[in-house]
């Protein structure tokens, strides 16, 4: 499981504790705790995705020819 899936998985456990009080403040605590690891889940996702277009790119950017290169040192 990788970390943004535990995340929400973390979240939807701290919702249903939140269903399950009577008690209106723990139950909001609940639900702001459910809410934070949702947003945790969300900016992991975001940077996993940054970080893997940077490395396609950087990928990209080593496999293109260098003929420039060459041609300067003959």
């Amino acid at each position: 499981m990788n970390p943004s899936e535990e995340l929400r998985r973390h979240a939807v456990e701290c919702g249903q504790m939140a269903t399950f009080l009577r008690n209106k403040e723990n139950s909001a605590a609940w639900n702001t705790i459910a809410e934070r690891y949702l947003r945790c889940a969300q900016w992991y996702d975001s940077r996993r995705s940054m970080a893997d277009r940077l490395k396609e790119q950087r990928r990209q950017k080593g496999s293109r020819p260098h003929s420039d290169v060459a041609a300067n040192h003959t």
